[in-house]
């Protein structure tokens, strides 16, 4: 007999929880300057019901970057504020819920 998802009642292959998750939260992309003027792209504002680790990866991937997740945050090294946003829209997520903040935005370092 297959597990039953405690969420949504489904068998867990036709769970429909993360896809739900998917489209009701507000993603914020921030590019911020680290120590020695290196640039990282921070995504923030998943739910506890995404796999953070594997949206990770596959951002890496697709990216084709470093980077880490901890915190339920995505810190991606580079600045692909928006390159994330369009992998984000194309998986899914609503473009109206992902929000590249331009202010943290980091700039050309100054000489």
């Amino acid at each position: 007999m297959a597990e039953v998802c405690p969420k949504c009642g489904l068998p867990k292959e036709l769970c429909v929880c993360e896809e739900i998750a998917i489209e009701d939260q507000q993603i914020r992309i921030t590019t911020v300057r680290r120590r020695f003027g290196k640039i990282m792209t921070i995504v923030e504002g998943f739910d506890k019901d995404i796999d953070v680790k594997e949206l990770g990866k596959d951002l890496k991937a697709r990216c084709a970057c470093g980077g880490t997740m901890k915190d339920n945050k995505i810190e991606l090294q580079g600045n692909h504020a928006k390159r994330v946003k369009s992998i984000l829209v194309e998986m899914g997520y609503s473009p109206e819920m992902v929000d590249v903040d331009e202010s943290r935005s980091a700039g050309r370092k100054r000489r």
